[in-house]
């Protein structure tokens, strides 16, 4: 009787083993051609040193990123963009004006989150749709969202975004070291992601990637100013981080925010 008890409790332990093992195989996709992570390169704001430096050390490395733009660039800036987006990057929409909660940084009050209305959010983020098209042709966006603030008046907006279908996924900020370990949870328009600015150097951008790496899930990385500009990376920061996922490419597909979301939302069948 005892020996059936034990054989039994064996049984049972090792089927919920199985299962977990399984449960947790489920927990990330199969990343495309046996990748076993993914990350997303984004970068903020349109600057002028992501068009110096970033586009240019990632073109050295044949790697794609995602810009969130705002309508406000240089003029003399428009053809460079356009380069960027027949180049295999992926322009987003970071709405026409950045709007910011007043606590954010100094600008005029009309630009405050706390001063617009959830109608007037959506009629800028679609204003920047109709000038993204204008750029690169392209009819589906994705979007960063300023300031990682959906408070617009009071009232958060994510969920007239999402029924608008004015965008199709939405990058925001996170918590901790924002690694995705099941990315088939996310809600497609409240994408977690890590900034890196002025007080980070190449090992924490390294240690980050290693992380997804290792987790075998999903990393986002928000960048501003490269080189240059506000909260800004080092030149060589970036280019290590870049040196290091081309080093690590067999293992971590570096897809633009469209593409891996895409594949997250619709994996192909086993």
């Amino acid at each position: 009787m005892r020996g059936a008890f034990i054989a039994r409790s064996s049984t049972l332990i090792a089927i919920a083993l199985l299962l977990c093992g399984t449960a947790a195989a489920q927990a990330s996709p199969h990343w495309p051609n046996g990748k076993k992570a993914a990350i997303v390169l984004t970068y903020d704001d349109s600057l002028r040193s992501q068009l110096d430096v970033a586009i240019p050390q990632l073109n050295e490395v044949g790697l794609k990123g995602t810009f969130f733009l705002n309508g406000t660039f240089a003029p003399e800036d428009l053809s460079r963009w356009r380069a960027v987006a027949a180049a295999g990057h992926e322009l987003g929409n970071h709405s026409m004006f950045h709007p910011c909660p007043a606590a954010a940084f100094a600008s005029e009050s009309q630009f405050h989150t706390e001063n617009y209305s959830v109608r007037g959010m959506l009629r800028e983020i679609s204003s920047m749709n109709t000038f993204l098209l204008a750029m690169d042709g392209k009819k589906t966006r994705t979007y960063g969202v300023p300031c990682s603030q959906t408070m617009v008046g009071g009232q958060d907006y994510t969920e007239a975004l999402r029924a608008s279908g004015l965008v199709r996924y939405a990058r925001t900020g996170g918590d901790g070291d924002a690694v995705i370990a099941d990315p088939a949870k996310l809600d497609p328009l409240r994408v977690p992601s890590r900034m890196f600015s002025t007080a980070n150097g190449a090992a924490d951008l390294i240690g980050f990637a290693e992380s997804v790496r290792k987790s075998g899930g999903m990393g986002v990385f928000m960048f501003h100013g490269v080189g240059g500009d506000y909260l800004n990376i080092s030149a060589d920061a970036h280019h290590a981080l870049l040196a290091y996922l081309k080093q690590h490419e067999d293992e971590i597909w570096v897809g633009t925010f469209q593409d891996v979301m895409d594949f997250v939302k619709t994996p192909p069948a086993p």
